[in-house]
């Protein structure tokens, strides 16, 4: 790319930055880094329990030990240790790191209380600067060792260790309170909050106090984060399961402590009440997310969990106002005894953030019979490189790509320059939908799709308005399947496990040339599978159907 490419590219990127955010990105650059501050005083606990255990750790951080040895797994990696970790390990990148520091793996049920003590206590001693002293990390930990210090017999501590590790603690919740990550907003931004107030509602005294006058931003974070249809601003389905047991913890806390505002805990019930009704229609038959945007499967509580999680606090699901949709966040599900899709109708977002977002609007997943058959991508990580790159172009999402043009303008792991004008024109909850895309690239070429499901037939419908160009069209499988491409190239045949068999007749089969061909899955972080996907490409498409019937 030119240099003046590039400048094109940047002014598109930071275009839509809010002011706070430009004033912490300069500041940043001009003095990376942040001061820690090292209290020398160990803060009271205000709380000795809450009344809800906390929900175990997601299923990819484990602590695991095999005689002497001794390893710490995350994200479908190992990290060996004898004695203690090496905490500067940057070996598989800045996620796993952060993972490493969060400390949720010391959670895991198989580790004693005394390996977790002589853990946590090394990582006190060696590790007093570097990666695990960033706020994101900070923020997380604090919730893990929060957590751990509120359920009971989870540590073996001894007064002096236990006094170390409150200072420490409280050392980590002041150096985040004075780090916010202005620059960087989003879930970044939510959960230093979150962190800051729920180390105000652990803790007594007059620093406990000064965090938790972060609960008036905590609350305007969260009705500006939070949609009114109850989605997390990123549309990301992992993201927002994350998010809710976060707020979900906060409110568990704040139940149980005598230092909390009612209107904190009216905030976090509602919030979460909403997040839940959001989730619900992220969640496929199979009890799992979507995987639109940065979503992965492991990585946040199962659904599941946390709908009883919140029903032991007492949060009701708070449907969204039109059921099956998402209006402010871009989503629709249309579903019945048979089949349940969920399709992305928004481009990247939030506009001052989207660096979770992928070039997907239009894209849909498919589960039929409670079998996952049309699958989105997922995420393999989050470094540079050609799995990067793959995980978020539109042609590994089942939508529609234009003369081989991302929809946005990708670059760098999370960086969106130029956008996509994604749109609804009409949508009939759990019926049908109608929405359309504008490339950033192609804004004279419209790409409208519709959703149609009746009497046990799902359709939709493509129509590319504008001049002539090259179409690529792409249907995406789940791994297990074995996809049929018929003889006459007009249609799929796919055998599901029930017995049953998808028959999908493909759109203007006379100008598309369809094929049936390998590609990857990233169901998890750091695993990767192969699928088929079919393709139809096209320098003549312009409008046609698809149709999904099950026959046995």
């Amino acid at each position: 790319m030119s240099t003046l490419g590039r400048i094109g590219t940047l002014l598109r990127t930071v275009r839509p930055l809010r002011p706070a955010q430009v004033v912490a990105q300069l500041r940043h650059a001009l003095a990376p880094g942040h001061r820690i501050v090292r209290l020398d005083e160990a803060p009271a606990l205000a709380v000795d329990a809450v009344p809800v255990p906390f929900l175990a750790p997601a299923g990819h951080a484990r602590l695991r030990e095999d005689g002497g040895a001794a390893r710490i797994e995350l994200l479908n990696r190992a990290l060996p240790f004898e004695g203690a970790p090496d905490w500067d390990f940057a070996g598989e990148g800045p996620l796993f790191s952060y993972q490493l520091h969060q400390h949720d793996w010391l959670r895991d049920p198989a580790a004693s209380p005394s390996q977790r003590a002589s853990l946590l206590l090394d990582w006190v001693e060696r590790h007093r600067e570097g990666i695990g002293w960033d706020p994101h990390p900070i923020s997380h930990r604090v919730l893990s060792w929060g957590k751990l210090l509120l359920t009971p017999r989870a540590l073996a501590l001894d007064d002096a260790s236990d006094r170390a590790l409150r200072r420490s603690l409280g050392s980590q919740v002041e150096t985040l309170s004075r780090n916010l990550e202005l620059r960087l907003q989003a879930n970044h931004l939510f959960t230093n909050l979150l962190a800051t107030v729920f180390g105000g509602l652990l803790f007594d005294g007059r620093r406990a106090d000064r965090w938790l006058r972060c609960v008036d931003a905590l609350r305007a974070e969260l009705r500006d984060q939070v949609l009114p249809d109850g989605a997390h601003e990123e549309r990301s389905p992992m993201y927002h399961a994350l998010l809710l047991e976060q707020v979900l913890d906060a409110l568990n806390l704040a139940r149980a402590s005598r230092r909390a505002p009612k209107e904190l805990v009216d905030e976090l019930r509602d919030t979460a009440s909403r997040m839940c009704g959001a989730l619900e229609l992220f969640t496929h038959p199979d009890g799992e997310i979507a995987l639109f945007g940065d979503s992965a499967l492991g990585i946040a509580a199962c659904p599941a969990d946390l709908f009883d999680y919140a029903s032991a606090l007492g949060v009701p699901v708070q449907l969204p106002e039109q059921r099956g949709r998402l209006p402010y966040a871009g989503f629709v599900r249309l579903a019945d005894e048979r089949f349940c899709l969920i399709a992305s109708v928004a481009g990247p977002s939030p506009e001052h953030q989207p660096g979770h977002a992928h070039a997907d609007a239009l894209a849909f997943e498919l589960s039929v019979d409670g079998e996952r058959v049309v699958t989105d991508t997922g995420v393999f990580e989050y470094m540079a490189g050609p799995a990067r790159d793959t995980a978020r172009a539109t042609r590994s999402h089942s939508t529609l790509e234009i003369d081989g043009h991302d929809q946005a303008e990708l670059w760098a792991p999370h960086r969106v320059g130029g956008r996509p004008e994604v749109a609804v024109v009409e949508a009939t909850p759990g019926v049908s939908c109608e929405a359309f895309c504008a490339g950033w690239a192609t804004p004279g070429v419209v790409h409208r799709r519709s959703f149609e499901l009746a009497d046990g037939v799902l359709s939709l419908r493509d129509r590319v308005e504008g001049s002539p160009r090259r179409v690529r069209l792409t249907l995406p499988f789940a791994p297990q399947l074995e996809p049929r491409l018929g003889e006459d190239r007009r249609s799929v045949r796919v055998p599901l496990r029930g017995g049953a068999r998808l028959e999908i007749e493909l759109p203007a089969a006379g100008k598309v040339a369809w094929r049936l061909e390998p590609c990857d899955y990233f169901p998890e972080f750091g695993l990767r599978q192969e699928r088929l996907r079919l393709v139809g490409e096209s320098d003549a498409f312009d409008d046609g159907s698809w149709r999904f019937r099950l026959t046995r």
